[in-house]
């Protein structure tokens, strides 16, 4: 059965942006007749405000997207993300590094205004009697998956990654173990999220092979854009959610999905025009009317 899920991490509440991810994927569920699951995506705490879990969960629930199975939470299932990195360990594909970032940019030198620190392996092979700061996964070679949207999608991890951080320095556990032993352990089928994270699940495919997981079947839709061209974000003060009017909310979400509602039941309207568009044609939120 199809199962599906939208992953909010609570450092603010909804807005326009994140409402489009999170329609995007309840109504690929929908269509497929399958299951719409919610994860809070809290493994960050110190960058979560209290009580910012349950403000997204009620902003879902006053536009109609409730979750078949009650939320899980990342910070709740620590234990789980141990056991992944000590299977990693143990099987020689993850170390533990002593490198400070500072380091690893010296190590590195000169790169882009915003490039990626690809980690040089400087702790392959052992720390040198330091002591381990984080734990790392060992890549290996290029990744080449089919996105349901984006089509055929490949990258080098070795070059332009390198071995990646499983458990940070301040104990926190990443991201990327995390939503893998996640989507494997509530039997996600299918991801449909924000193009910003097409980039990571090279990453993601990676870890399940390595942990012998089910890798899940990828949607990225297209950003949210505001009006300056950047994507719509919290991080850049994306205003949250307007639930005054939740049908309109709704509404303008669909839009960017390619889809026209004009009912006093959009959801209902939305499902079969999903449904029947193989890829839906997106637009930009500032090319909406």
């Amino acid at each position: 059965m199809y199962r599906g899920r939208f992953a909010p991490s609570p450092t603010g509440p909804l807005h326009a942006g994140s409402l489009v991810a999170a329609l995007a994927s309840w109504l690929d569920a929908r269509a497929h007749g399958g299951q719409w699951l919610v994860r809070i995506e809290d493994v960050d705490g110190p960058r979560c405000p209290p009580g910012m879990d349950e403000v997204i969960l009620d902003q879902l629930g006053a536009l109609g997207l409730a979750p078949d199975e009650p939320p899980v939470w990342q910070s709740r299932r620590g234990d789980r993300y141990q056991a992944a990195l000590d299977r990693l360990v143990a099987s020689g594909q993850a170390y533990g590094c002593a490198c400070t970032r500072a380091e690893i940019a010296a190590a590195i030198g000169p790169r882009a205004k915003h490039g990626e620190l690809v980690y040089p392996g400087t702790c392959r092979h052992g720390t040198n009697g330091r002591p381990v700061r984080a734990w790392r996964f060992r890549v290996e070679g290029r990744v080449d998956w089919q996105d349901r949207r984006l089509g055929a999608q490949s990258q080098d991890l070795e070059t332009e990654v390198g071995d990646f951080v499983l458990q940070r320095a301040d104990g926190l556990w990443a991201y990327q173990l995390a939503v893998v032993v996640d989507d494997a352990e509530q039997g996600i089928t299918d991801v449909v999220r924000g193009e910003d994270l097409a980039d990571n699940t090279p990453r993601q495919i990676a870890l399940q092979r390595a942990l012998g997981l089910p890798t899940p079947r990828y949607l990225h839709t297209p950003l949210v854009l505001a009006a300056d061209g950047h994507k719509l974000s919290k991080q850049n003060g994306a205003a949250a959610l307007d639930l005054g009017a939740p049908l309109a909310r709704l509404r303008e979400a669909a839009a960017q999905l390619g889809l026209h509602l004009h009912t006093a039941e959009p959801l209902a309207e939305a499902v079969p025009q999903w449904r029947a568009a193989t890829i839906p044609a997106f637009t930009n939120l500032k090319d909406s009317p």
